[in-house]
């Protein structure tokens, strides 16, 4: 085992480890003085007295974010059914063997991928004169569908090609093939990928504020702007960004059990075969027998 791990790269010797433990160790010092250097500004400039937290008491702001969160993860959940769906359909586009449905495919999935997304949202809502929603959900889709179709497409196309002329080669059709060996293989590779993408639909959805869509960002933007302190900003952020930081954790922590049930699936379990006894080679287990002379 130990020249199997060798083979592939070389075993860090003595100085090499201790080179790396100081390199941690440094590495740990400077994050915990970044931490401390922010703490101590936050605390000299009195972010954490009670005036600048009391009005996170009152029903009226709860109710706001409540109401900006709910809005967040209504148009994420839109967006990100739609972006898997527009994902799919592109990327079946351009595996397609007909090329005129490939170029096509391809022509949408670089142009939405090249577009900012912002562009796009302020052109459907100032252009086309759709509602804040429709806008956000719709150039969220645009762009993380684009992308989505090509993590689809690799996923597909990192498979081992055997499996798939095995597949042909027992009569499969293509639409077959897809469905029931390509895509089961690829769903694990292009697992990460998926999330990762999701992860970033997430964020983009704070873009609605700019389109006066009344998401978790806009709420808290309509908090601060009514704070009769200095820097009012600083307590929003520090209520708002922890949030974020739990949905998208949860997002991740969806994936693995996600993956981890996949594994524990009786589809994608090892058969485990008896071994063969001998003299059963011949049907109704009579053993083959040497000709006589």
């Amino acid at each position: 085992m130990s020249g199997a791990a060798s083979a592939l790269y070389d075993i860090p010797g003595p100085a090499t480890r201790r080179r790396h433990r100081a390199y941690g160790v440094l590495s740990t010092v400077a994050l915990l003085a970044l931490a401390a250097w922010i703490l101590y500004l936050l605390l000299d400039t009195g972010q954490f007295a009670s005036t600048r937290w009391r009005p996170f008491a009152y029903k009226g702001i709860q109710e706001l974010l409540l109401r900006g969160l709910g809005n967040t993860l209504r148009a994420f959940s839109i967006a990100a059914v739609c972006s898997l769906a527009l994902g799919g359909l592109l990327a079946t586009g351009r595996l397609s063997d007909h090329r005129p449905v490939r170029l096509l495919a391809t022509v949408v999935v670089e142009f939405f991928r090249a577009m900012p997304v912002l562009v796009m949202i302020f052109f459907i809502f100032v252009a086309l004169k759709a509602q804040p929603l429709t806008a956000l959900v719709a150039g969220l889709t645009l762009y993380n569908g684009s992308v989505l179709a090509e993590v689809f497409r690799s996923g597909v196309n990192a498979v081992e090609r055997g499996q798939q002329e095995a597949a042909f080669a027992l009569g499969m059709r293509k639409t077959q093939v897809m469905a029931h060996v390509l895509v089961p293989q690829a769903v694990r590779a292009m697992l990460p990928a998926i999330i990762s993408q999701l992860v970033v639909a997430l964020k983009d959805t704070s873009l609605g504020y700019l389109i006066t869509y009344e998401e978790f960002l806009h709420a808290g933007k309509l908090i601060a702007s009514n704070l009769d302190y200095d820097l009012p900003f600083i307590p929003v952020v520090m209520v708002i960004s922890p949030i974020y930081i739990g949905m998208c954790m949860l997002l991740s922590w969806f994936a693995g059990w996600v993956s981890r049930r996949e594994q524990r699936s009786p589809k994608t379990e090892a058969v485990v075969l008896a071994a063969a006894d001998p003299g059963t080679l011949l049907p109704g287990g009579v053993p083959p027998t040497a000709p006589r002379p």
